[in-house]
């Protein structure tokens, strides 16, 4: 027993010797603990929403003030035309769109049935279900208050039948199927973090054998170094993004929606901002434990904050600036808008550019880092 206690002080004091180590495992959890209790909630807040008032009444104003007041939904936009919901939910402006047809105010008067068009943006099916039931019960709730003013003004009670009815077609996901929102975000999350993972690993494991003090003394450039470290993952990845399509396409049948040669070009500038992460990672490692440590820390948020499993709209605002640093929560956009939607390159420049510009100066640092431990 005396040996195993021996042992155990030797770990400890190992551990305190490793200045990196130990503020990771003691601080990263408590920080992960407050983060991820502030982003993990399956409510929806402040939803994004547009609408199209055809009536340009009093009533419609006052419907739509109510709907769009509540702590759910966020007024983003109007728009004249019908045809243009396509364009605000393709682009992933607007999660609903709430259009009052013509003769609303009239129809409302004359004691009958106002009619509402609601549309859903069925590529999230929970955000959907979600908004569809608190949409349900605002409507209802204006319903009774209708009625209630009706029979106040006849003196008599009015029809049970509701004032207001809402008709709801759910777009890109009519079923509200999960695995049409969980295979191509899972996809991302898979191929981003093997990237990741394997190139930090490799780094520093070619750094903990001493193979790598071998590599700087040839004739090698520091870049033909790291382009020589990173093609061969970037290919891992590109391949494994091709698996992972061929298995949805034999066992989940998601539908692939747009080009194909799109959603590879995109994933490709995704694997690079993954790879750049990864030698980031491993020049804040001297070891593959202090490494695997490194990229649960990097990789967990990512992952959370993404919009993979919980809408960016429900988080605090600082979270949601923060999210903004993520290279997955706009390929994510982009692969679902891809699979779902059959978005095109013109409907995802909002989020290709931030994308870019993220991998970019993750590049820049983790090049000028590795090039700096080399030296």
């Amino acid at each position: 027993m005396q040996r195993v206690i021996e042992l155990v002080r030797k770990e400890f004091r190992q551990l305190r010797r490793d200045r990196q180590m130990m503020p990771m495992m003691l601080v990263a959890p408590v920080i992960q603990l407050i983060v991820f209790a502030f982003a993990i909630s399956t409510d929806i807040r402040n939803l994004p929403v547009a609408v199209c008032d055809m009536d340009r009444t009093a009533s419609s104003r006052d419907l739509i003030r109510e709907l769009t007041s509540s702590e759910y939904f966020r007024l983003i936009g109007r728009f004249d035309r019908h045809g243009d919901a396509d364009r605000w939910l393709d682009e992933g402006r607007a999660s609903v769109i709430i259009i009052v047809p013509r003769g609303f105010e009239r129809d409302l008067k004359s004691g009958d049935t106002a009619d509402l068009q609601v549309l859903l943006d069925g590529s999230d099916p929970n955000t959907a279900t979600v908004a569809m039931s608190y949409l349900s019960r605002l409507i209802q709730s204006r319903s009774v208050r209708i009625l209630s003013d009706r029979s106040i003004r006849s003196g008599r009670v009015a029809a049970s039948s509701p004032s207001i009815t809402a008709e709801t077609r759910t777009w890109y996901n009519p079923t509200l199927a999960s695995a049409l929102f969980m295979v191509p975000g899972a996809m991302c999350v898979i191929i981003g973090m093997s990237a990741t993972i394997a190139t930090a690993l490799a780094i520093v494991r070619e750094r903990e054998i001493g193979t790598m003090e071998q590599l700087i003394v040839t004739p090698l450039q520091s870049w033909e170094l790291m382009l020589g470290k990173t093609l061969p993952y970037l290919a891992v990845g590109m391949v494994n993004m091709a698996a992972i399509l061929i298995a949805n396409a034999l066992i989940f049948h998601v539908p692939v929606r747009g080009s194909l040669t799109l959603l590879l070009a995109l994933g490709g500038v995704f694997l690079i901002a993954s790879l750049y992460l990864g030698l980031l990672i491993s020049t804040l490692s001297r070891t593959q434990q202090q490494a695997m440590l490194t990229a649960f820390f990097f990789l967990m948020p990512n992952f959370l904050l993404s919009g993979f499993m919980f809408p960016i709209a429900n988080m605090p605002q600082v979270l949601q600036w923060a999210t903004t640093l993520l290279p997955l929560r706009y390929f994510l956009v982009m692969v679902r808008g891809i699979f779902l939607k059959g978005s095109g390159f013109s409907e995802m420049t909002d989020q290709f550019w931030p994308l870019t510009i993220i991998t970019v100066a993750i590049g820049v640092v983790a090049v000028s880092r590795f090039q700096k431990r080399l030296d």
